[in-house]
């Protein structure tokens, strides 16, 4: 990879906003009779040589369409710059033509390149031979060359090129050669502007980045070839920004295959075929920043998966990103116990910890493909306790597998019972003697024992929980057992199974009141 200015896309340090007054004259201009009079009256007031170009490069991403009738139909197109401002059509040849004859009516230095270019419908693998089929400039400013493509700066046509949308792209104007190249590759080498130069098959085998990838602020991904093969059924991409920024996948239209951990302006994706064989691997971008919920096309692989990782299949309900992140923490939840995306237990038992904001609410839920769960069971097999601004969730799967949990939070002050979802975690047990019972139901307390939901019949169970700013504690089965306050602040007792259905804890807020609620259920086994 060539080395480039991060902070700057251009071959010429430019300032976009200097150029606001003249881009909005430059785009209102209607075309003369000719060149030359259209010419005269964009460059009135234009002075230097880069305000002339910048001017022409205005007019015509904004005025010339692309004419898919002469891409397809070669006695219909015409690549005079004449007949492309007559009909305000023309292929990349009088996009090329036209910007030429232009910059050299206001003598500004330009040619026209043709070469090979990266373009809608192109294929990963494609072997580029025989004649060019793109055509882009070059101008030369204050004594140094500079890339530009006014065919792709005015819009896009779609898969089959049937239809064109004008969709400015500032990215192709005066773009840096180290980008310019990764599509755009010219027939004489010298037009690359790099040393040293890169060969065809280079330009083949590297991956292709969509101008979305830079005008995100994304720097880097890896690998940078855009063909890849899985290891042990798995392939592993990395990518690195400037900003904070959310990514989507697609592998052959499937959205199940991938587990995305968002890092700091950046990404780490592992991606896990289900089938063998060679796959497009589509990869999709937008700023967290950005209103738009829409995603922008960043890049596409060729996985070539030679076996599949049958013990490693991520569950449906599984949502990117998973794991923490400054995603997490920009939604109010901080310092995880649990820094990895995946976690593996061996005994099927985990805690999960965040400190949160005070004036948070967070709920947890545990998927799985393979056990049928009712939504309450979903949240039983999850023990969710809050001492201070720290709040824990114990899970206990149900059996060995691939469990997905799902965190959600919101705002104390937001009313109703929306949460948002924050990010997943992925628990993986392999241990085929792993057989949880759920957790007991319960409202607002420190549970420490027993935390099996379930508990045995005819045994004598040892309570205890911390409940604050009540005065009476008990448990009703059969009997009531009252609970004891310890020095260390737990209540603390004895109860009996023998002869109940199920437990429940009663405690009472008022002293000397009749009025008890109910804060926890233990169900008892069948005898």
């Amino acid at each position: 990879a060539y080395i480039w200015d991060k902070l700057n896309l251009k071959s010429q340090e430019v300032d976009l906003r200097k150029f606001d007054r003249l881009d909005g004259a430059a785009s209102k201009v209607h075309a003369g009779g000719s060149v030359a009079e259209l010419v005269k009256m964009l460059l009135m007031e234009m002075r230097s040589d880069l305000e002339k170009v910048r001017a022409i490069w205005i007019w015509v991403c904004h005025h010339i369409e692309y004419d898919v009738e002469g891409f397809h139909n070669t006695e219909l197109r015409s690549s005079s710059p004449d007949s492309a401002l007559r009909s305000e059509k023309a292929v990349c040849a009088g996009y090329a033509g036209l910007f030429k004859e232009m910059c050299s009516l206001a003598g500004v230095q330009c040619v026209e390149i043709s070469g090979y270019s990266k373009g809608y419908g192109h294929e990963i693998g494609t072997q580029f031979r025989g004649d060019s089929d793109h055509a882009w400039n070059a101008v030369h400013l204050e004594g140094k060359w500079h890339l530009l493509d006014s065919t792709w700066g005015a819009g896009n046509v779609n898969h089959n090129s049937t239809e064109f949308t004008f969709s400015y792209n500032e990215f192709y104007f005066l773009t840096n050669p180290a980008l310019f190249i990764e599509d755009h590759f010219p027939m004489e080498s010298k037009w690359q502007l790099l040393e040293p130069k890169i060969s065809l098959q280079q330009f083949e085998n590297n991956l292709q980045k969509s101008s979305h990838f830079y005008n995100l602020g994304l720097q880097s991904i890896q690998p940078e070839s855009s063909v890849v093969r899985t290891v042990n059924g798995k392939a592993n991409i990395t990518i690195e920004g400037t900003s904070p920024t959310l990514f989507i996948q697609k592998l052959h239209e499937n959205k199940d295959c991938a587990i995305i951990s968002l890092k700091t302006n950046g990404a780490e994706i592992e991606v896990y075929p289900q089938k063998t064989g060679k796959q497009k691997l589509k990869l999709f971008a937008k700023a967290f920043s950005s209103k738009d919920e829409s995603y922008h096309f960043i890049c596409e692989y060729l996985v070539h998966c030679d076996s599949i990782n049958r013990k490693f299949k991520i569950p449906k309900e599984l949502n990117n990103p998973v794991g923490p992140s400054w995603l997490t923490e920009s939604q109010g939840l901080l310092q995880p116990s649990q820094p990895n995306p995946i976690i593996h237990t061996e005994d099927g038992r985990c805690s999960i910890k965040f400190h949160t904001e005070k004036e948070l609410r967070v709920m947890a839920m545990l998927y799985s493909d393979d056990v049928q769960m009712t939504e309450d069971i979903k949240r039983r097999h999850i023990f969710q306790s809050q001492r201070e601004q720290w709040v824990e969730f114990k899970v206990q799967l149900p059996q060995a597998g691939m469990f997905v949990f799902q965190l959600y939070a919101n705002k104390k002050s937001v009313p109703g019972n929306h949460y948002n979802f924050i990010c997943n975690y992925l628990i993986s047990c392999t241990n085929p003697k792993v057989k949880w019972s759920i957790f007991p139901l319960t409202y607002n307390n420190e549970l420490v024992e027993p935390l099996s939901g379930v508990l045995p019949a005819n045994r004598s169970v040892q309570v205890k929980l911390r409940i604050p700013k009540v005065t009476e504690v008990s448990v009703q089965g059969k009997s009531v057992y009252p609970l004891t306050l310890t020095k260390a602040g737990y209540w603390e007792g004895t109860c009996s199974t023998t002869g109940s259905k199920d437990l429940n804890v009663m405690v009472q807020e008022i002293p000397n009141h009749n009025t008890y609620s109910f804060v926890l259920n233990y169900q008892i086994e069948n005898e």
